[in-house]
């Protein structure tokens, strides 16, 4: 719980090169370490939409439909939640983009 999908999987994408080597070795590389492999980027531009869209094309977290319970004689209405034919929203994109949960480096205002 908590855990950030690329630790859960074992990938970290802004790892050092050099593989740690202790204090010397953490003193002497950059503030911002250079990545193994390909060229992770800090920033994330798109993100999976949390929404979901139903039949009639309406965007929404969650979708509710009224029903008319009879019960001695009264009509009471209650909400049902919807759980079928929703469709995912997809992805988004961020305007503005947003730094990598997994970037390490300390924001600070002066």
């Amino acid at each position: 719980m908590g855990a950030s999908g690329s630790k859960a999987r074992g990938l970290w994408p802004f790892a050092s090169a050099a593989g740690g080597g202790g204090p010397e070795a953490a003193v002497s590389e950059q503030a911002l370490v250079r990545p193994r492999g390909r060229v992770v980027p800090p920033f994330v531009f798109t993100r999976r939409g949390s929404m979901f869209y139903d039949e009639d094309g309406d965007l929404a977290h969650e979708f509710y439909e009224e029903t008319i319970i009879t019960k001695n004689g009264q009509k009471r209405a209650k909400l049902r939640r919807v759980h079928k034919n929703l469709i995912p929203q997809g992805i988004v994109k961020l305007d503005p983009p947003r730094i990598h949960v997994d970037f390490p480096v300390i924001l600070y205002e002066v």
